[in-house]
């Protein structure tokens, strides 16, 4: 753990230190102003240095707790950007190239005809303008058009749907979220490591998932243990700067700066965490078995797990054309993030036996990420004539069974 955590950790176990020094120097001098204060006040003799002292230690005291409050501040800003521990049948590593495949569904498409990557598809079929997306905004920004949007909306009210029918109830969040919910979810929306497209002049950023807005929508709640495990299914648009991602891996629907997504949220006792990450999960996996689209599921290494999430699993759906020769992209993650976000956004519960309230335990887990899911039906359903066929799950929603040109 020491591996990953270790030059955090140390210096927030230095200033903590520091901090406990300054604590008991200033309980020091204040004890002696208490003193001196008391023998004035109950007419004990009074020595006659007791004036000057009083000034002396007045003065100390003042410059000790000024001190105390800049330590106090460092230790808490180096104490917020610690991330969560994690858990003991995480794999170690270093990247996502550590992570451990646990499941497969299903083998990669394989096709009698030379097939098409989702740029080659979107252009034959008009299904998104990626030119006017960075004439009007900028490079990885896009135009869906036609049946592309149609797709999209078809994506989300069938991950919608899906989720209600599993017990969650769906919101629409906003697109934005207050710095202190950002941070409090465990995302920086300024610095050198942002990733979040910050509001000039305001505390508020554009957010890169509804997991951030559903912290938000629930900071400051205490709920019964009866109420636990609450399912919620935020749906929103989700921006995202990835800043220095290029590459072929990273292009067309694959990253992109905007796009919209279904997350579910759960908030549990700690005892029902564990079992609930393996129910996202369930669901995740049920959701792409019925697009049929061939995936695997990664436990993921502790050094891709993000500040948050104490445990997580990824979703990988085959893409044919991604890389140099198909490869599996992420469409999913589900992360058990422990009290790393109830802590900060103050998320309680109270136990039916003590009625004390405690933390709560939150999870989320993607359920559609519209562009990502949209790359793979497109490249994995193509057909010969240069359609491509709509998985049966969606072709209600759609209201056709192809794309066609």
């Amino acid at each position: 753990m020491a591996q990953f955590y270790g030059a955090k950790t140390d210096r927030v176990l230095e200033l903590y230190s520091e901090v406990k020094a300054f604590r008991t120097k200033l309980q020091d001098v204040n004890s002696q102003r208490n003193e001196i204060a008391r023998r004035r006040k109950d007419g004990s003799a009074v020595v006659e240095d007791d004036a000057s002292l009083g000034k002396r230690l007045k003065k100390e005291a003042q410059e000790i707790g000024d001190k105390l409050a800049e330590l106090e501040s460092k230790f808490n800003l180096a104490a917020a950007d610690l991330p969560n521990y994690f858990s003991p049948d995480t794999p170690l590593g270093k990247d996502d190239d550590d992570n451990i495949e646990i499941r497969r569904f299903r083998e990669p498409t394989e096709f009698e005809f030379p097939a098409l990557d989702h740029l080659e598809i979107c252009e034959k079929l008009d299904l998104v303008d990626f030119e006017a997306g960075a004439r009007s905004t900028g490079s990885k920004f896009y135009f869906l058009k036609g049946q592309g949007v149609l797709l999209a909306r078809a994506l989300e009210n069938f991950a919608l749907d899906f989720l209600v029918s599993k017990g969650y109830l769906p919101l629409q969040t906003p697109d934005l979220a207050r710095e202190s919910i950002q941070k409090g979810s465990g995302f920086n929306p300024r610095g050198d490591e942002e990733n979040i497209y910050s509001v000039a002049g305001t505390d508020l950023s554009l957010i890169g998932t509804s997991e951030i807005t559903i912290g938000g929508y629930l900071s400051g709640k205490i709920f019964d243990s009866e109420e636990l495990p609450l399912r919620l299914a935020g749906f929103s648009h989700c921006y995202r700067r990835e800043a220095g991602a290029a590459g072929r891996t990273s292009k067309g629907l694959y990253r992109v700066h905007q796009f919209s997504k279904v997350e579910m949220y759960q908030v549990t006792t700690p005892e029902q965490s564990d079992r609930v990450i393996e129910e996202i999960r369930s669901h995740e996996e049920e959701l792409y078995e019925s697009l049929g689209l061939p995936f695997r599921v990664v436990s993921v290494c502790a050094g891709d797990l993000g500040a948050p999430a104490y445990k997580k699993y990824d979703i990988e759906a085959w893409m044919p054309g991604l890389g140099d020769g198909g490869q599996y992209g992420e469409v999913t993650s589900v992360s058990n993030c422990t009290d790393f976000q109830s802590r900060r956004l103050n998320i309680r519960f109270r136990d039916q036996n003590s009625k004390k309230p405690e933390y709560a335990y939150t999870l989320n887990g993607t359920a559609i990420a519209v562009t990502r899911v949209m790359l793979a039906i497109l490249e994995n359903y193509q057909r010969s004539d240069g359609s491509v066929e709509i998985p049966a799950v969606l072709r209600s929603y759609f209201g056709k069974d192809s794309l066609s040109a």
